[in-house]
C-alpha cells in the first residue's frame, strides 16, 4: 500500500523573463504536517499547482505515491486539495454542492453530510452559498477535499477568513489528520500558527529552497539570532563591559537592554564582575517568525 509521500525534484517554472520556481526540491512525509512558507511572490502557489498538475513545469517533476497526480487512479481518493476558497453556484446550498461532487466522483451520497459534520458546517448545510462568509467557504472547500477520504491533503492559505476559534479548529483537524498517518502540506502566512501546527517546514524565497526540516531543528539552527534581555539601573557601566566580551547591546524603548552575541551566563558573569545590579535577565529565543524573516530578508521574490 502506498504511503502518501510527496516528492518535489528540481521543479522549475519560467514565465518569459520571470522564474517563478527555480530548481526546487523537497519531500513531504506522511504522518506529519509540513508548513510551506515564503514571502508573497515566492512561488508557493505555483509550486502547489505544479504538484497537482494544474500548471506544467518548465523542468523537474513532482510525485505523490511515486506518480504524477494526473496519473493517479481515482486521484480524489488519494489527494484532497484546496488552493482557494470554495466556489459554488450562488443559489446552491452547501449540502447540495457537495452532493453534486459526490455524484460526479462516484462517492456515496452520504459522504456529503459526513464531510459537513467534519468541518462544522452542518448548521449551515441548507443555507445558500451566496450567504456564506469567507470562513464558511473555506470550510466548505475543505469538506469537498475530504469527500474521498484522502490520505494526502494539500491546502493553500486555508486559514484565510477564519476567526481565532476557526483557526484553532483548523489546527486540530490537520493535526488529527496527520496523526492517522496521512500527509499534510499547508501554506500559510500565519507564522505563529505554523509554529503551533507544523512538524516540518519548507521555506522558500524567490522560488528557491531556503530551509527544509523539522521546525525545532530549523529554529535551533538559528539559535544565534536569539538575544538576552537585561534590565539594570546601571546600563552605562554594563554596556561597555559587555562590548568588551564581544556582545552587541541595543537599548529598547521600555528601558531594557537587548544583548546579542553572548549567552545569558556570560551577561550574568559580566554584571557580577562589574558589581552591576540586575533587575531582569532572560533569554529570548527566536520564534518561527523571527527565523523566517532572518532567512528570507533581502531575497527578491521574482526574477
Amino acid at each position: 500500500m502506498s504511503d502518501g509521500r510527496i516528492v518535489v525534484s528540481g521543479l522549475t517554472k519560467r514565465y518569459r523573463n520571470v522564474t517563478a520556481v527555480d530548481n526546487l526540491s523537497f519531500t513531504v512525509e506522511p504522518g506529519r504536517v509540513t508548513g510551506f512558507l515564503g514571502p508573497n511572490g515566492a512561488g508557493k502557489t505555483t509550486t502547489l499547482r505544479m504538484v497537482l498538475n494544474l500548471v506544467a513545469p518548465s523542468g523537474g517533476h513532482a510525485t505523490i505515491d511515486g506518480q504524477r497526480y494526473a496519473d493517479l487512479t481515482e486521484p480524489l481518493r488519494h489527494v484532497g486539495a484546496v488552493l482557494e476558497a470554495s466556489s459554488a453556484h450562488k443559489g446552491r446550498s452547501g449540502i447540495s454542492h457537495l452532493r453534486v461532487i459526490c455524484a460526479a466522483a462516484g462517492f456515496p451520497a452520504e459522504r456529503a453530510q459526513q464531510a459537513l459534520d467534519l468541518v462544522g458546517l452542518t448548521p449551515a448545510a441548507k443555507r445558500k452559498f451566496k450567504g456564506y462568509s469567507l470562513g464558511m467557504r473555506q470550510r466548505l472547500g475543505i469538506a469537498a477535499a475530504m469527500l474521498g477520504d484522502p490520505k494526502v491533503l494539500i491546502l493553500d492559505e486555508p486559514a484565510n477568513g477564519l476567526d481565532p476559534e476557526g483557526i484553532r479548529w483548523m489546527r486540530d483537524l490537520l493535526k488529527s489528520f496527520a496523526a492517522q498517518g496521512r500527509t499534510v502540506l499547508v501554506s500559510s502566512h500565519l507564522l505563529g500558527e505554523m509554529q503551533l501546527l507544523a512538524d516540518d517546514v519548507v521555506i522558500i524565497a524567490a522560488g528557491r529552497l531556503v530551509r527544509h526540516g523539522p521546525v525545532a531543528e530549523v529554529m535551533a539552527s538559528m539559535a544565534g539570532a536569539g538575544a538576552v534581555r537585561v534590565r539594570t539601573p546601571h546600563g552605562d557601566r554594563l554596556t561597555p563591559a559587555l562590548t568588551k566580551v564581544g556582545a552587541t547591546v541595543t537599548p529598547t524603548p521600555d528601558g531594557a537592554l537587548l544583548v546579542t552575541g553572548v549567552e545569558a551566563p556570560v551577561v550574568g558573569q559580566t554584571a557580577l564582575a562589574e558589581a552591576v545590579e540586575l533587575h531582569e535577565l532572560s533569554s529570548e529565543r527566536p520564534d518561527l517568525e523571527r527565523v523566517f524573516l532572518e532567512l528570507t530578508s533581502g531575497k527578491a521574490t521574482i526574477r
